[in-house]
């Protein structure tokens, strides 16, 4: 149990910097972003083929991220510049993708299996928690800049935010890089952690990412830019516990992940507004019980 826990919240930090890059998207662009699926792909297929051809893997991994910065650029270039609905032009880019990383990796499966990888000499857990704590706050530091507010306020109000000058066509590309960057970051750590880089690998990552994004803001909230950051990256390691403890379940097999990935999704999107109908359902009924006391107080002062 103990060891199905640490895995757990290892799996959930290495997953962390994609939940940061979601969160972008989602929650600060407003931007349903579909190219997370292929940019995540795109991460391990560059990490994996450079560390399995004797390049440092430091370095494999500031490729993958700027594999994933271009990829978000080209998603956001299609939308802003090509005018192309924001669905759907990551849809497109996450279809491109496919083709890019079978072309990457030159075939569907790369192996790890006796390299040396950021994970060989040290803690995968010690290495993943340095990472994502120095990302986290690098992206509060620049969420808090001149660019990083009009990118803030991009996702806010397109309209109010142009009429004061800033460019939202290049707030918006920025924004969809950034993230995809960091989510290629999160592939090619998983590529490493896992010893292979495969074409399929990043399948349901934005549904992944966006119940890792809910369950963080639902459990500890989002009132400031580090507290929602921080929710993003515990919702992560959250999301990876419960799914570690509904395998444990014995009816429930390993290939009902992705089944139990949508039902956490659904519940975490509903509880929300199934919380808001009983707040306002028992504030309608204090207002009721207030009425029909003061009605009561008025009647028995008239007969008086």
């Amino acid at each position: 149990m103990l060891d199905s826990m640490t895995g757990a919240v290892e799996l959930g930090l290495l997953y962390a910097l994609m939940a940061l890059g979601v969160y972008i998207t989602f929650r600060i662009l407003d931007f349903p972003d579909l190219t997370v699926d292929g940019s995540f792909t795109t991460g391990g297929a560059i990490a994996a083929i450079l560390i399995a051809n004797g390049y440092s893997p430091i370095l494999a991994c500031l490729a993958a991220f700027a594999g994933g910065l271009v990829a978000g650029a080209c998603t956001g270039l299609l939308h802003t510049k090509g005018k192309i609905n924001g669905l759907l032009s990551g849809i497109l880019m996450m279809i491109a993708l496919y083709s890019i990383n079978m072309r990457i990796m030159g075939k569907p499966n790369i192996s790890l299996l006796g390299v040396d990888t950021l994970f060989t000499s040290m803690s995968p857990i010690v290495v993943v928690l340095i990472i994502v704590i120095v990302f986290k706050l690098l992206l509060d530091a620049f969420l808090h800049t001149d660019l990083g507010l009009a990118l803030r306020a991009t996702g806010d109000n397109a309209r109010m935010i142009r009429s004061f000058g800033a460019n939202t066509d290049r707030t918006t590309i920025l924004g969809l890089s950034l993230s995809n960057g960091l989510v290629a970051l999160s592939g090619a750590l998983i590529a490493q952690q896992s010893g292979f880089a495969d074409i399929s690998m990043g399948i349901g990552m934005i549904v992944v990412g966006l119940a890792s994004v809910i369950i963080g803001e639902a459990i500890f909230g989002a009132r400031s830019v580090f507290q929602a950051t921080l929710a993003a990256v515990l919702g992560s390691i959250v999301y990876r516990i419960v799914v570690a403890l509904a395998l444990r379940v014995e009816w429930l097999k390993a290939s009902d992940l992705k089944l139990i990935t949508a039902i956490i999704v659904i519940i975490a999107l509903v509880l929300p507004s199934v919380q808001r109908a009983l707040k306002q359902k028992a504030n309608a009924k204090k207002r009721s019980a207030e009425l029909l006391e003061l009605a009561l107080q008025m009647n028995k002062g008239g007969k008086r």
